[in-house]
């Protein structure tokens, strides 16, 4: 009979002063304000040196999203929502996905027991540019793209790259074997979470497996690098910072740099 307190205190999450990996097992659920019949799990935040937030609401049928403060990316994992704005009602199944500006006045109801990933931010304006509309769509409509001509690395642009977005959102796709061809090390970060198969992570001086259901969050300038392991494609979400200038982003926000003490 296997030992019961042979796993005890042991996880695959880990915390480093640039990065987090998360994995189920260590989940916590909470309800934020204005939550009705949803819970969070809250992936990244300002607490963590994350400029944006992040997390993963659940819902029962019939739950709600509370307000946002901030624009906010909604993409269904599982289940399906009705997106309001402005009196007009949007259906999203899975793989759904909606971009809602800041200060749109909107509701997210689940109509069926989902799962959905939320990602928000403070938007930062530019002077001379028009703030975006919002975005109701589908990962299926949107076309494929071979990262850097490799064949086996698809990568799918959710958002337009255009100056109006300060942020992107992109699904990324590794066949079996398929890597990033370098470590990337770059002033944006990152929130990912793992949607199918798995690989390696390597985050900073550390080496992860990593597997579908994890979070990880990158600051800027960590090492990053992944390859896929396994019999089936790997797949990400995966949100970055964006379009804007290095000092407009650090003025923008209250939360000390990354490894500050608070």
């Amino acid at each position: 009979m296997p030992n019961p307190l042979h796993h005890l205190g042991e996880t695959r999450s880990a915390q480093k002063h640039n990065h987090l990996l998360l994995t189920p097992d260590t989940f916590v659920r909470t309800a934020l304000p204005g939550m009705k019949a949803c819970v969070a799990i809250v992936h990244a935040g300002p607490a963590a040196g994350a400029r944006f937030t992040e997390y993963t609401g659940e819902f029962e049928s019939g739950g709600e999203l509370g307000p946002a403060t901030a624009q906010r990316f909604v993409y269904v994992l599982e289940g399906q929502l009705q997106l309001e704005i402005a009196g007009r009602k949007s259906e999203l199944g899975t793989r759904g996905y909606a971009y809602v500006p800041e200060g749109t006045s909107h509701r997210v109801v689940a109509t069926k027991p989902s799962r959905v990933a939320v990602i928000e931010k403070h938007y930062q304006p530019l002077a001379s540019i028009e703030s975006p509309s919002p975005i109701i769509s589908s990962e299926d409509a949107v076309a494929s793209e071979a990262l850097d001509g490799d064949a086996s690395l698809q990568v799918k642009h959710l958002l337009p790259d255009t100056m109006q977005f300060d942020f992107a959102v992109n699904s990324m796709v590794y066949q079996p074997g398929a890597a990033l061809s370098m470590v990337e090390m770059h002033i944006m970060e990152h929130g990912l979470l793992m949607l199918e198969g798995g690989g390696i992570y390597r985050l900073g001086d550390s080496w992860y497996p990593v597997t579908a259901g994890d979070f990880i969050w990158m600051a800027p300038w960590c090492p990053q690098w992944f390859g896929a392991i396994g019999k089936v494609p790997a797949k990400y979400l995966i949100y970055k910072d964006w379009n804007r200038h290095p000092l407009a982003s650090s003025s923008s926000s209250n939360t000390p740099p990354f490894g500050e003490p608070r």
